[in-house]
């Protein structure tokens, strides 16, 4: 993973959003109602949405925005109908892109997506036709600035915890885990005041891949269109950037 700077893409895509809050506070809201809905509206006894709200909080959500979609969410659990579905698909160059979305709709759903892919050179494929090139991770990027506790500290903190690995940059440091441990390693953090730049289970690519300059014009359409998707909440891919 070294030479990649996550935190540098986390800086780059919060200042994109910044423009444009509405879109990832609609993607974390509709995470809130999806894990209200499936383990209720107390986040002492929801894992689920403990973790949702730890997302929300690294991307500046305010807390009455947060509690309002937990009660509203709580308050109508039965009209939440949104389904988790995934596609999977190559942009050009041979890029393996994972696009993650909850909806309503998946005929439209599924439809907008292949459209990105089509529109950026590229093709969407079965199910399992690059996932095996990802894994699942917990995924904590710390920002480096913002951490007053000494990297050896911060690094026993994390894997006596239940972490997998911890990682420095030059801006950064980075915790992995297990999907199963991502909650308890992210409170026993939180529980020590270590602020998170980004804190969420992700699916990271095992090698990467360059692309042409064309090639790259052509996977940030596709990019770009799912990123304007509010049905899509998360992209991954194996593009060295």
């Amino acid at each position: 993973m070294s030479g990649h700077s996550k935190f540098a893409n986390i800086k780059h895509k919060k200042e994109k959003n910044d423009a444009a809050k509405g879109k990832i506070f609609t993607i974390i809201g509709r995470e809130i109602a999806v894990a209200v809905k499936e383990g209720g509206p107390d986040p002492n006894n929801n894992s689920r949405l403990r973790d949702v709200i730890a997302k929300a909080k690294a991307n500046n959500m305010p807390n009455d925005t947060i509690d309002r979609g937990i009660k509203r969410a709580a308050g109508d659990a039965n009209a939440v109908n949104y389904e988790h579905v995934t596609y999977e698909g190559y942009g050009p160059g041979g890029i393996a892109i994972i696009v993650e979305a909850l909806t309503d709709n998946k005929n439209r759903t599924a439809s907008n997506v292949r459209n990105a892919f089509t529109k950026g050179n590229g093709s969407m494929g079965t199910t399992g036709c690059v996932s095996y090139m990802f894994d699942q991770k917990g995924q904590i990027i710390i920002d480096r600035e913002e951490c007053k506790m000494e990297a050896d500290d911060l690094m026993m903190l994390a894997l006596d915890a239940g972490a997998e690995d911890f990682s420095e940059e030059e801006d950064s440091f980075e915790v992995l885990t297990a999907p199963d441990d991502f909650s308890a390693v992210r409170e026993a953090l939180e529980k020590e005041g270590i602020a998170m730049a980004q804190a969420e289970v992700t699916m990271l690519p095992q090698n990467y891949v360059s692309l042409s300059e064309e090639n790259i014009k052509s996977l940030n359409r596709t990019l770009d269109l799912l990123d304007e998707d509010d049905d899509v909440q998360a992209v991954y891919h194996n593009w060295d950037e």
